[in-house]
């Protein structure tokens, strides 16, 4: 029985579920197994595991090394993005971000599971272009987050790069400006949401390193 895969070329290709899916298998105890390779290629081929099985050894392997050969580069930030009819835009000025997008952003911008939601607070559809600038909707919160485990892994991969490139000054200014935006009223499960968050952005450069390190890419 003949079958037939595509292989994705570039990250445009793949999936941002897909590659969330793939991170939860690849696991120290699945590192060097059959499953995880059975698994790899079902994932980013969109194949059965019983077709996989009728698949030459060689040719699997072959799979898995252009698979292994889309990570190996870094990704330039994708400031726009067409998804499903619908054009997207990356924050045009990160100082602009509000408490809300800051929080929901720095609780999920540093782990794979919940990227999708990351990707929401900084994408949001184009309500306004003319040339190179425009305006996006207003920040609603995550309900939408579904939606962006669609997207294509290359926006994905652009942001996280953009961010470690990000130096650590810029960071803090963010921060120092965000302090000064906080309204007075504030309760105190909110406040108690800011600590913790301020903590995180503290920490989120760690964070994305060892994500970034897992995919064996060098940061230099």
């Amino acid at each position: 029985m003949k079958v037939d895969i595509q292989i994705p070329s570039n990250l445009s290709e793949v999936t941002l579920e897909q590659y969330q899916k793939f991170t939860k298998l690849n696991t120290d105890e699945n590192q060097d197994s059959s499953f995880l390779m059975h698994k790899t290629v079902e994932i980013f081929c969109n194949l059965n595991l019983q077709d996989i099985a009728k698949v030459k050894f060689t040719y699997v392997q072959e799979i898995l090394n252009d698979i292994n050969n889309l990570f190996d580069k870094k990704q330039d930030l994708i400031p726009t993005f067409t998804h499903r009819g619908i054009e997207y835009g990356l924050i045009p000025v990160l100082d602009d971000m509000t408490l809300g997008e800051y929080v929901d952003l720095d609780e999920n911008f540093t782990d794979w599971d919940t990227m999708h939601k990351a990707m929401t607070v900084l994408y949001r559809p184009v309500t306004l272009k003319k040339g190179d600038r425009y305006q996006i909707e207003e920040y609603n919160g995550l309900d939408n987050a579904e939606t962006m485990k669609q997207i294509p892994l290359d926006v994905v991969m652009g942001c996280m790069f953009f961010f470690w490139n990000l130096n650590e000054e810029l960071l803090k200014t963010t921060l120092n400006y965000l302090n000064q935006e906080i309204p007075k009223e504030l309760t105190t499960e909110q406040l108690q949401t800011l600590v913790k968050s301020g903590g995180g952005i503290n920490q989120s450069m760690d964070s994305l390193k060892e994500m970034l390190d897992d995919l064996n890419i060098s940061q230099n």
